[in-house]
């Protein structure tokens, strides 16, 4: 009954229950089991979102909120069935001040859409997650990546939410002004929230000015806590670096063998320096002598933009890199600690790693406190799963005991609902009152968070 009243009110071609498309939304990019929605809608305007919750208000009907399908905790899956909401036909550009170095746009543009568009004007969005992710779901996760040394995460670009709520309430969360000190920090409660809270039609962001110069350096170190040790001393320089990642060295020999490189199979830092021509120099200058003190080799610089985007999309293609062996599966952790403790947290992943037996990597954006961790088995040899598993699970309560989070990016979702009593304690609770508050019937994305 209520798939023809989605159908009345958004038009046929806006609703789907096509085989194909309910398998596409019944998954995201993570290991959890996938199921399939009873219906995918595809809104093209705020009105059409309104008209959705109105419909699954009243028939008790479960939304799941659906980007590219890019996450990696299973955010998007809708385990409760219910409505797919595939936000593909809201990416419009809506306003955009390059005065004001902001942008207004709906939820469903990628970030690469939206730079593509930008660059002409000399701005960009820096958030960069790897995928070509949409902007409503690196909103939903409170994503970061590369560029979060510098950056930061989401929540620092976001201005203002434009926000349906489960009751049909149209909320804006912010406003177009750089700082405001008036009330709540409101938009912030929505960020990281995944569709539990609210669905985001709007949103408006921070912009910057693309950097006349970047420059790109690796070297490697005989440890993983002298890596580490090293990024640490480049953040205590008030070196303003862009990127700054780590690879260990049993990660650095799949991307040789993978992607034909044949870079030093030793623990490394990849670094990217931009800015001002003479400012990144001197920047480079100073990061290389710091680091020479600390005992690098195979310091190499690169200004060539070729070369340095080949270097970055094997480093962004890692994980994938892992998986060419036919019938293998992955567990993946994703965890963010105090800089301080990245030495110890480092070396304790891969000795998790070591000891299981299996294969694996860690890597991550060191210079935030956040990195990743991933470890091979194959399905269908018993105990391989739960020993991989076991990995991502002391991780995670370690990264909480030292002081750090046990998602720094990916998100909640599903795999990361069993550890948010221990890391919240009593600000748990009071998010799940917040939940009863905003969606007392408990239709927005259920089965994520709590």
């Amino acid at each position: 009954m209520y798939i023809q009243q989605l159908i009345d009110k958004l038009g046929q071609d806006h609703v789907s229950q096509e085989e194909h498309e309910l398998f596409r939304h019944s998954r995201d990019e993570s290991p959890h089991d996938s199921v399939l929605p009873d219906v995918v809608c595809f809104p093209t305007c705020r009105e059409d979102v309104e008209a959705v919750l109105e419909i699954a208000r009243i028939n008790n009907v479960p939304i799941t909120p659906f980007g590219i399908g890019t996450g990696l905790e299973g955010a998007a899956i809708p385990v409760k069935k219910g409505i797919s909401l595939n936000f593909a036909k809201m990416n419009r550009i809506l306003d955009f001040s390059p005065e004001d170095m902001t942008v207004t746009v709906q939820p469903g543009i990628t970030r690469v859409e939206l730079n593509e568009y930008l660059k002409e004007y000399g701005l960009f969005f820096p958030i960069d997650p790897a995928l070509d992710a949409s902007i409503g779901g690196m909103i939903a996760t409170n994503a970061s990546g590369t560029t979060g040394v510098r950056y930061g995460a989401m929540k620092e670009q976001i201005l203002d939410l434009e926000v349906v709520l489960a009751d049909g309430t149209v909320m804006h969360t912010g406003t177009k002004a750089k700082k405001s000190s008036s009330g709540y920090l409101v938009t912030n409660l929505f960020v990281g929230s995944e569709g539990t809270l609210g669905i985001f039609t709007e949103v408006t962001l921070k912009l910057y000015g693309l950097p006349e110069c970047t420059v790109m350096a690796r070297c490697t170190f005989n440890s993983i806590e002298s890596c580490a040790k090293a990024a640490q001393n480049i953040l205590l320089k008030g070196v303003s670096i862009l990127r700054m990642e780590f690879i260990d060295k049993e990660s650095m020999i799949v991307i040789n063998r993978e992607n034909g490189y044949d870079f030093p199979e030793e623990h490394s830092l990849f670094l990217e320096f931009a800015g001002a021509e003479r400012t990144v120099h001197q920047e480079v200058d100073i990061v290389h002598s710091l680091l020479q003190d600390l005992g690098c080799n195979h310091w190499e610089v690169s200004s060539n933009p070729v070369e340095m985007q080949e270097i970055w999309r094997a480093r962004k293609e890692l994980s994938f890199s892992f998986l060419q062996e036919e019938g293998i599966d992955e567990v993946g952790a994703d965890v963010c600690v105090p800089v301080s403790r990245l030495p110890e947290l480092l070396t304790y992943a891969r000795q998790l790693i070591n000891e299981t037996g299996l294969k694996g990597g860690v890597w991550g954006h060191i210079g935030d406190g956040n990195f990743h961790t991933l470890v091979l088995f194959h399905p269908t040899i018993e105990g391989q799963r739960e020993l991989a598993e076991s990995t991502n699970e002391a991780l995670a309560k370690r990264a909480i005991a030292v002081g750090g989070t046990c998602t720094g990016e990916h998100g909640v979702g599903i795999g990361k609902r069993k550890y948010q009593q221990l890391e919240h304690g009593q600000a748990y609770d009071m998010m799940k009152k917040l939940k009863q508050l905003f969606d007392p019937q408990g239709i927005l994305n259920p089965g994520k968070i709590f």
